[in-house]
């Protein structure tokens, strides 16, 4: 009998739009098989005969993302109602869409991908799409009228140190006040410390990190206002547990 991964075969059968979407889905914990277990693993086959059923077709966010700023925001008690927002390492939206739907006036999405970012987020009125950007060169220039309006940013950057991506924007955006991070020790630990698909092999290491960042943030002018807070959702590939932080300055 043929088997394919689950994400794969919720996507085929037309119950999810993406496997970003059927991911978050299973590690929601929102789907079962026809004896009612619950099946936990995107990546587990499955043979494509299999009968699923899901507890609910509608997802909160864009991505999975999302969940993790909607229980930062709830956790550590901040609102984006009415704020000018910029979400760093856009992606499919998942940060960008929770903002939204806590009231957020407008999003700024950077990214320094192409395409990533749903198409409904893409067109939304709200939304300022900065494709193809690195944040760590962005200008106030580029971002014209919200340059000096940005108050609130989300960090969710991969494959590089969330430290070189803070420093010059906190530079070039004095307006940005509040700052809730994702940390991800896979790419803050140094490679001597990681397994395969980037799974953190030392936890000493990890502990490490979070103290270095946290004395990296105080020297630069910033008050630790909560975390490190577990995320609710580990990294979609690693696995790893990732961290939250609300900072203020």
């Amino acid at each position: 009998m043929e088997k394919k991964r689950l994400d794969v075969l919720l996507v085929e059968r037309g119950l999810c739009e993406s496997r970003e979407k059927a991911q978050a889905l299973i590690l929601a914990g929102e789907v079962f098989g026809s004896q009612g277990q619950r099946l936990e693993k995107p990546g587990t086959a499955y043979p494509v005969d299999i009968e699923i059923e899901l507890k609910s077709r509608s997802l909160p966010f864009k991505s999975r993302a999302g969940q993790k700023l909607q229980f930062a925001l709830d956790r550590f008690h901040i609102s984006a109602t009415d704020k000018v927002c910029m979400d760093v390492g856009a992606s499919t939206g998942g940060f960008t869409h929770c903002l939204l739907k806590n009231g957020a006036s407008h999003v700024v999405a950077i990214d320094v991908g192409y395409g990533q970012l749903d198409v409904e987020l893409r067109n939304h009125p709200q939304v300022i799409n900065l494709e193809k950007t690195n944040a760590r060169h962005l200008t106030k220039e580029v971002l014209g009228e919200w340059g000096t309006k940005v108050e609130l940013a989300v960090v969710d950057v991969s494959f590089i140190s969330i430290e070189k991506v803070i420093e010059p924007l906190a530079k070039e955006f004095p307006s940005l006040k509040e700052w809730v991070l994702l940390f991800k020790p896979q790419f803050e630990v140094g490679p001597e410390n990681l397994g395969k698909k980037g799974k953190v092999k030392n936890e000493e290491a990890v502990q490490k990190s979070l103290q270095k960042f946290e004395d990296w943030m105080r020297e630069q002018g910033f008050k630790k206002n909560g975390g490190p807070e577990t995320s609710p959702l580990p990294g979609k590939k690693s696995g790893n547990l990732e961290y939250l932080f609300f900072y203020e300055r």
